[in-house]
């Protein structure tokens, strides 16, 4: 009887011990699922089985609580990210233009149990590429393909302004947007580099042309010069029939000191010999 008393308190004993130790792991799986962590960066939103989505609760980081099985906590990122999108459109001239665009974009974090509703968490897959196509294929087509080149800045700066407005009605806000590829056809590349060559052909063709009348030019005024000296030299012997005789002497002079100093040199070299 006492053998049989002990079975049974030991059996009760390990029951409640069993029990016990059931409460304890069920106590601590339902602290895990009572909470979440928002990690820095992050916010959540909270969809309730019963209730739908919660539209006035966005969680900021730290540790929060919600009931298990209930409501189910829903984590987005809202730090900005980039993507890059490449269009094919056309210019005004016709001309099919590359161009290509880095954006960083990022969630309203006000506005994420609304965004959830209309775009689910992909919303930059769902959203970005439609509305930069959309913009690109508007603003490109208001420029020449020659003006994509000459006015970038101002092209870029449409694009963006543009797509900030797109972006707001989608409660995404774009932090910054840039051109990083614009190309064209090989055709059209020929072609342009076709007119640069020409260009430069004619440049060079007027420098030359420019050279030849500065040359004609200088001529025309040395001949006009020479000709004034020889009418200036005609008046003068006709007024004065002894200045041409005076041209003479002084000539005569000039040519007997030269050649006096040519022959003062040699002597002097053979001197220096002959010492």
């Amino acid at each position: 009887l006492a053998q049989r008393c002990s079975a049974l308190d030991w059996g009760k004993g390990a029951g409640i011990g069993l029990k016990l130790l059931i409460g304890a792991g069920a106590l601590a799986y339902g602290v895990k699922e009572a909470t979440f962590t928002v990690d820095g960066g992050q916010r959540a939103i909270i969809f309730n089985r019963i209730g739908g989505m919660q539209m006035d609760t966005v969680l900021a980081e730290g540790l929060h609580f919600r009931i298990p099985w209930i409501q189910y906590p829903i984590i987005y990122d809202i730090r900005a990210r980039p993507r890059k999108i490449a269009s094919l459109t056309g210019s005004k001239d016709l001309q099919m233009i590359n161009i290509g665009l880095r954006v960083l974009s990022r969630p309203v974090a006000a506005n994420l149990p609304a965004m959830y509703q209309q775009l689910g968490k992909d919303y930059d897959e769902r959203v970005l590429p439609s509305i930069v196509n959309e913009v690109l294929k508007s603003v490109v087509a208001k420029f020449n393909a020659s003006q994509l080149i000459t006015q970038r800045a101002q092209v870029s700066l449409l694009i963006r302004r543009e797509l900030f407005e797109r972006a707001k009605d989608f409660n995404i806000i774009l932090d910054d947007v840039a051109i990083t590829e614009l190309s064209f056809s090989r055709e059209y590349t020929a072609a342009v580099e076709a007119k640069q060559v020409a260009q430069q052909e004619a440049q060079r063709a007027q420098f030359y042309v420019e050279k030849a009348k500065q040359d004609q030019r200088h001529k025309i005024i040395q001949a006009e010069g020479e000709a004034e000296a020889a009418k200036m030299l005609g008046q003068a012997v006709t007024k004065n029939p002894g200045y041409l005789k005076l041209r003479r002497i002084r000539a005569a002079q000039a040519i007997a000191k030269t050649a006096y100093g040519h022959q003062g040199c040699s002597l002097s070299t053979k001197w220096k010999t002959i010492n």
